[in-house]
């Protein structure tokens, strides 16, 4: 089965429902379960749940059927994402322009060429698609 894993802000910004709008439409051309996930950070947590994730993205897109919610707690939102992403062995990574700008930055300071397309598809065996938002 594929798996699209898309994450997003809570509460879900401008950027996220964009983001998620196309990570929901790619899971449903693809007939592929969707992983939404949100990293609440240690450091400025806002003790998100599960469950208010889910009201929130279905108050936005209604219910879907094949999606699972994820809150993960981290100190670095990038690492957290790609933690979840090759835990899950995710076919498909869907992030917004802003998190790919961050994931380049991150990957800068580890190698001298930031392809971070390159980098994650090495790293995670996942293709990743970045919506312009």
């Amino acid at each position: 089965m594929t798996l699209v894993v898309v994450p997003v802000r809570y509460p879900l910004s401008s950027h996220s429902k964009a983001t998620l709008s196309e990570a929901i439409r790619i899971a449903d051309e693809r007939d592929a379960d969707l992983t939404v996930l949100h990293v609440d950070l240690y450091q400025d947590s806002h003790n998100v749940t599960r469950m208010a994730l889910k009201r929130a993205v279905e108050r936005e897109f209604g219910s879907l059927d094949r999606a699972r919610y994820v809150v993960r707690k981290g100190f670095l939102v990038e690492e957290s994402i790609l933690d979840e992403v090759a835990a899950e062995g995710a076919d498909v990574v869907v992030i917004g322009s802003k998190q790919a700008g961050r994931w380049r930055r991150m990957v800068r300071k580890l190698l001298s060429d930031p392809d971070i397309d390159a980098f994650l598809r090495e790293k995670l065996d996942a293709t990743v698609i970045s919506v312009e938002n």
